[in-house]
């Protein structure tokens, strides 16, 4: 009997490298692992739908279940989790010396449903009392001119949102003082030692793990989604990848505890490593459903929220039935 093929749009991750090396096959599939910058694959996939399986961003997969008929259907499987203190930067002169001061500022934010802003902008209303409709919200390119938002965003006068002008960028304002503030995933390039832009957060590290001792939340921002023709015509393919997905996730841990030789170029990795598993537990980076039941729920409160999805969904609405039960058999 012939194998399914399938390709799989995906960054280059620990995590999912031994399907990438073929060390790891799903049952029944020979897949087609292409190694794409996320921005890349995201845009992509929510506009051509050019791939089987791809990694998403998890707020443009929320969004995709408000068109009716969504072209996608989730794994619970978590290519991407990340604490986003780090991803907001301010500039010196704003006179933002606390999360606080950020109300009635000017901020920027390359794209409103990115999944890192959702979270950022949760995280500052809930912990520090900055009310999503108390900032004014500029959106644009950070480091090339011209970015749009990957589908349409409809907030309804619920925030102030702009784009910025045709030829700037969010980094080249923030460094000049013409926006007050950015929230984004990637460190901007106006952020240089001894330059006018620095972290709000003074200690970011700190912050987060605070964050995780008063909320639990371990932040999800990719899941791995399969195109909705293809799952329909073969319902098992989201059981098989769930399974392969997550013993790759697993060897590569093992593989990071790795103490005879360090795996990547960070002196203090074993060490960080023990940290996380003292502090977040031993399976710190958990897939499925159960383990992550309120980081999901807070998300999608906050997606709702931020006017990206017109009704709060449930985390049982996310994913594939089969792939859930990938985790019980």
């Amino acid at each position: 009997m012939s194998r399914l093929r399938l390709t799989f749009a995906c960054g280059d991750y620990d995590r999912t490298r031994a399907l990438a090396e073929g060390t790891i096959l799903p049952d029944g599939i020979d897949l087609n692992y292409l190694r794409l910058p996320v921005e890349e694959t995201f845009f992509r996939m929510m506009r051509h739908r050019e791939f089987e399986v791809a990694e998403m961003s998890l707020s443009s997969y929320v969004k995709s279940l408000d068109s009716g008929g969504s072209p996608f259907v989730a794994l619970p499987v978590y290519t991407s989790r990340q604490f986003r203190h780090t991803g907001v930067f301010v500039h010196a002169d704003a006179g933002i010396e606390r999360p606080e001061d950020l109300r009635g500022k000017i901020v920027g934010t390359p794209e409103w449903q990115l999944t890192a802003g959702v979270w950022i902008r949760g995280m500052l209303a809930d912990q520090y009392g900055v009310p999503v409709d108390s900032v004014s919200y500029r959106t644009g390119g950070q480091e090339t001119p011209g970015r749009i938002e990957k589908a349409a965003v409809d907030l309804g006068g619920a925030a102030d949102l702009q784009p910025i002008s045709e030829g700037e960028t969010l980094s080249g304002m923030l460094a000049d003082g013409r926006i007050d503030a950015l929230q984004s995933p990637r460190v901007p390039s106006s952020f240089v030692p001894g330059g006018p832009v620095r972290r709000l957060f003074a200690d970011p590290v700190a912050a987060e793990k605070q964050y995780f001792s008063e909320t639990g939340i371990f932040p999800i921002m990719h899941v791995v989604v399969v195109r909705r023709d293809v799952y329909e015509a073969n319902r098992w393919v989201a059981q098989s990848l769930t399974k392969a997905l997550t013993l790759a996730k697993q060897q590569a841990m093992v593989e990071l505890y790795d103490s005879s030789a360090l795996r990547f170029m960070l002196p203090w990795l074993i060490p960080g490593l023990e940290e996380a598993r003292s502090l977040l537990g031993e399976d710190y980076w958990s897939y499925g459903l159960e383990q992550n039941i309120d980081t999901l729920t807070t998300f999608l409160r906050y997606h709702h929220g931020q006017g990206l999805s017109r009704r709060r969904l449930d985390p049982e609405e996310l994913f594939a039935p089969e792939a859930l039960e990938a985790f019980v058999i």
